[in-house]
């Protein structure tokens, strides 16, 4: 062996080795569903077939925290990395839903109605919806309000003519409402409600993650996207999702 090629060899060797022993990326889901395990797994599959050697964690954060999703609404100067997308690409809508049987013209007819709403810190699930009730002069008892675990269980109390109306979210409940009979009362503005935040831990090579996260579609893998609100279909860069906002 000539003694370039030795020297290429051990180059090539403690490259490989260096990249062996790379510690994991630690990323944080604040998930909405305590099932968690198959989510880990394929998300971390996921990642690193990307080239992202990622720890995925539920729990408590840790001080290294290189990336974090977090369900709510985005505030300014505290921006997400990926925005949470709804079916259509978007920011999603909050909306009431009722039957459309019913014939409720205004969510001001909601009046002492039974309601459904979504429990958890996503504000599509019960804040932005109970606060267009309010501006509506409408306010429902405690006992009128009935708190389901997501957005499939608040759709099926109205289904079941539990409640009068529903909490939802444009793009998710729009293939259901014609062939279930269901109609959109009240919709709102487009929100950000979640995202992908570095945290203290972020150094460059988390781009590679980023860049994996912002491909990931819940059409590509259902099981991971159990641990995001029902809502969240992808995820994306705010400077694309902007310019594509202003285009249309």
């Amino acid at each position: 062996m000539s003694v370039l090629a030795f020297i290429f060899g051990m180059v090539v060797s403690a490259g490989s080795g260096a990249a062996g022993n790379s510690s994991p990326l630690a990323i944080r889901i604040q998930s909405v569903t305590e099932v968690t395990a198959v989510a880990r797994h394929r998300l971390a599959s996921f990642l690193e077939q990307a080239g992202c050697l990622a720890d995925v964690q539920f729990g408590a954060p840790e001080q290294n925290l290189v990336l974090e999703f977090r369900p709510g609404e985005v505030g300014a100067g505290n921006e997400p990395v990926l925005l949470a997308t709804n079916r259509t690409g978007n920011r999603p809508t909050p909306v009431w839903v009722t039957r459309r049987t019913a014939g409720v013209g205004s969510i001001a007819e909601l009046a002492g109605r039974d309601l459904a709403i979504v429990a958890g810190p996503d504000p599509l699930g019960s804040r932005l919806a109970l606060a267009a009730l309010t501006k509506a002069g409408v306010t429902p008892t405690r006992h009128q309000l009935y708190e389901a675990g997501d957005f499939s269980s608040a759709l099926g109390l109205l289904l079941h003519n539990n409640t009068h109306a529903s909490v939802s979210e444009a793009g998710f409940v729009e293939p259901m409402l014609e062939k279930n009979g269901l109609v959109v009362t009240w919709a709102g503005k487009p929100v950000s409600a979640g995202g992908w935040y570095r945290g203290e831990g972020w150094n460059m090579s988390a781009l590679l993650c980023e860049d994996a996260l912002a491909g990931l579609t819940r059409s590509g893998d259902r099981q991971i996207f159990m641990v995001f609100p029902e809502w969240v279909h992808g995820f994306s860069r705010l400077d694309r999702l902007d310019s594509e906002e202003v285009s249309q």
